[in-house]
């Protein structure tokens, strides 16, 4: 069979479980046509797959779209709660962007420079760092599974409404949270071995007046070059943030010291 036939035979056994499992909520031609928008025949492909795993039983609307990719709500077979993220591939100018944060990281040695290849390690890139933070403590989303431009992880908020941003949502004690906030920063630091590297309002959620950070594809590790920089900039977005909130935000350099190399409880 040959590789054409073979995606247009993808594309009609994801369609039929679509519309025989009713896998969206409301089949109506607009949200179809937003579907089809993200849903290239490799990335349909790559859906299928997570059907026929059971990693994703039902996939329901849209929580996020962005420049780089669309969230969609989904449940797996136990009505587990589910974010699946799913990355353009037709996306250039996002392209160009990446290299610089994935040049130098001993995990990706050898990558092809197509703009699909590039944003399949993107992608992998994302889950992988999402793992460390898992494996480290960090309050951030559990990943699950991931193929080709298709993350999924755990979805934070409930009954299928994501939890606010924080720049949409100031905390009842913004003292306390930045606490938190820098806890999670030094965490990510010392225990997962990255720093994260955009961290700022729009990349921390409020899931029960607790931090959770998502958004790690640019994480860096903590032994490449760039690590330091990242941080600085990490700690500069946070404290600007938070002293707006009427928090006292910690010196940036004793911040730094204690988050990449201190163990005394700073508070």
């Amino acid at each position: 069979m040959s590789r054409e036939r073979e995606y247009d035979k993808a594309d009609d056994r994801l369609t039929r479980r679509y519309e025989e499992q009713a896998l969206f909520k409301d089949k109506n031609k607009e949200e179809f046509r937003v579907i089809e928008e993200v849903f290239d025949r490799l990335t349909l492909k790559g859906m299928l797959k997570l059907f026929t795993k059971g990693t994703i039983d039902q996939l329901h609307g849209v929580v996020n779209a962005g420049k780089e990719a669309r969230v969609y709500f989904a449940l797996d077979k136990d009505e587990r709660e589910l974010a699946v993220k799913i990355y353009y591939t037709h996306t250039a100018e996002f392209r160009k962007g990446m290299m610089q944060y994935i040049h130098g990281d001993p995990r990706f040695k050898r990558i092809r420079k197509n703009t699909r290849s590039m944003i399949y390690t993107w992608n992998q890139k994302e889950f992988n760092n999402l793992q460390l933070c898992e494996d480290a403590g960090v309050n951030s989303p559990r990943p699950y599974d991931f193929i080709r431009n298709i993350l999924v992880m755990e979805f934070i908020g409930e009954d299928g409404i994501p939890a606010p941003l924080l720049r949409e949502r100031t905390p009842e004690d913004p003292q306390a949270f930045y606490d938190q906030v820098t806890v999670e920063m030094q965490l990510m630091w010392q225990k997962a071995g990255i720093a994260h590297g955009d961290l700022s309002e729009y990349n921390i959620m409020v899931h029960k007046e607790k931090p959770v950070i998502f958004d790690v594809s640019q994480a860096m590790l903590t032994i490449h070059p760039m690590a330091e920089p990242l941080i600085q900039r990490d700690i500069q977005n946070v404290n600007y943030f938070f002293k707006r909130k009427g928090a006292e935000v910690r010196d940036p350099e004793e911040l730094k010291e204690w988050i990449t190399g201190g163990t005394e409880d700073l508070y």
